[in-house]
């Protein structure tokens, strides 16, 4: 009722969250096979999320759809944030009959993205997806009463298993994730070979995923050896555009040419398609080109001046430094107003000096805009209703790079080595900030607020686990160095 535009074609009977309607698409010659992994909804067996085992029994379905009576002998795949990510995993293996893959949503590096951002343990969005979306539907009959698993009452339905039995028959999700502070074998058995996807890909993000999906989605796309790819990024609820119908038809054409073999000119369709959002959240226009970052992007370098608490478009002279409490409210530089109109849309990073009174720390980067008249311009997210602009987060002891995929825009940390601090000692490290877009009127500002915790509205994508985050470590005095042979800087990309 609350959502009209997604019930013209649909009474919604069969829809399951984060996959497809079958409503909106038996009736245009599709069939649709939706999977309860092993141990979870109607299907029996050990509850291993994001394993091996379970991409092992999607690659099993997909081999049995593509084989049965019905089938055309092509699948393709199709869903949003769960059964988006998996899907570059599934794809990776290259089973027989997969044809297209469309993820809607869906982080691609099991470390960076959904788990360790910046080498940070997200365990607010781990506590919160694990028992909700995860426990409450292991083994169980979806249809039976549940009604708040954190108040203990469980499935009774005719699947019901004890509580010994249930947990005996799921791994420990946090505790595996604690356990592997760094991107080893372990996560490398859940994130995909993207070179290895070579099928077509229609790849959608969204700039409401921020702290979960949106960066991986693109990198996924940019990752992939597929000649036949398109990524669009969008703006809009974060969920509900998956079912919006103008989005269903986007899909269905994607399908329809690569399934089907459809001469529908799909073909035509911009290979890159970028929203750019307003300072009241809003879309102002879409831009379009061949390639991410699109081309012509022009890249402005903001200077910061710790004395003044500036960002600057000169660099400075003598160094200069400013120190804030970890975990209290951190340090915010803010620009000058700018002087003409300015859209931004890209990815972000920050070239930081910085140093500690303890052997670590975390940065906290958060990019905000203001706009002439000084409101701070925010966004409707998966993360909370008034999201800024963008955040990056790094682990200063995770900040060895990976030259060989690092850019002056992004850059790309190995997470496979510990490189402690010496305290008091400045180091250099680069922040990557999660791509954004913006059109900002002339007079508007910019602002990179560094904290030593989550910049929180809401509190629901905490990195607040005292076994990650020991006090004693993470809770002492940060320094961030600026000027002469530290310069500081953000750096913003610019396409018009």
């Amino acid at each position: 009722r609350r959502h009209p535009e997604i019930l013209t074609a649909s009474s919604c009977k069969y829809l399951v969250f984060e996959t497809m309607d079958p409503e909106v698409w038996v009736p245009h010659g599709y069939v649709v096979v939706k999977v309860d992994s092993r141990g979870a909804g109607k299907s029996p067996g050990f509850l291993d999320p994001n394993s091996p085992a379970e991409f092992r029994d999607f690659y099993d379905a997909i081999g049995w759809a593509g084989t049965q009576a019905w089938s055309s002998g092509k699948v393709g795949l199709l869903g949003i944030s769960y059964y988006a990510a998996g899907q570059w995993m599934i794809a990776a293996m290259r089973p027989p009959h997969l044809a297209a893959i469309l993820p809607w949503q869906g982080a691609s590096d099991f470390y960076r993205d959904r788990t360790r951002q910046g080498g940070i343990f997200g365990s607010g969005f781990v506590g919160r997806w694990w028992p909700r979306s995860v426990l409450r539907n292991q083994h169980g009959n979806p249809e039976s009463p549940f009604k708040d698993i954190d108040n203990g009452e469980r499935n009774t339905g005719p699947l019901h298993l004890s509580e010994k039995q249930l947990s005996e028959n799921r791994v420990d999700y946090a505790g595996n994730i604690l356990a592997h502070p760094l991107d080893d074998a372990w996560y490398r058995e859940r994130s995909p070979d993207l070179a290895k996807i070579d099928i077509p890909a229609l790849v959608v993000a969204n700039w409401g995923g921020l702290g979960l999906h949106l960066r991986g989605t693109i990198q996924g796309y940019l990752r992939i050896a597929s000649r036949e790819k398109w990524l669009k990024v969008q703006s809009g609820s974060y969920f509900l555009t998956f079912l919006l119908p103008e989005n269903v038809a986007l899909q269905r054409r994607f399908f329809d040419r690569h399934l089907k073999g459809i001469d529908n000119g799909w073909q035509r369709e911009p290979r890159v398609e970028v929203s750019i959002r307003t300072v009241d959240d809003r879309v102002k226009r879409n831009t379009t080109g061949t390639q991410w970052p699109i081309e012509g992007t022009q890249w402005i370098r903001f200077f910061i001046d710790c004395k003044e608490k500036a960002l600057r478009l000169k660099r400075g002279g003598g160094n200069s430094k400013i120190s804030y409490a970890a975990l209290a409210e951190g340090v915010a530089f803010r620009s000058a107003p700018l002087e003409r109109d300015l859209e931004f849309a890209g990815p972000v990073s920050a070239t930081l000096w910085v140093s500690s009174g303890t052997e670590d720390m975390d940065i906290f980067a958060t990019l905000r805009a203001y706009g002439p008249d000084g409101s701070e311009a925010s966004f409707f997210s998966s993360v909370e209703p008034k999201a800024p602009l963008s955040q990056g987060w790094l682990r200063v002891s995770h900040r060895k790079l990976d030259s060989a995929r690092s850019t002056e825009y992004l850059p790309f940390h190995s997470h496979d080595e510990i490189q402690p601090l010496m305290p008091g000692k400045p180091v250099k490290v680069e922040v990557e900030i999660w791509p954004m877009s913006i059109a900002l009127p002339a007079g508007s500002r910019l602002e990179l607020l560094v904290q030593g915790r989550d910049f929180e509205r809401s509190g629901f994508f905490q990195h607040d686990d005292p076994e990650d985050r020991p006090p004693g470590i993470f809770g002492g005095t940060n320094t961030i160095h600026a000027g002469g042979d530290m310069p500081s800087s953000l750096l913003m990309p610019v396409v018009s």
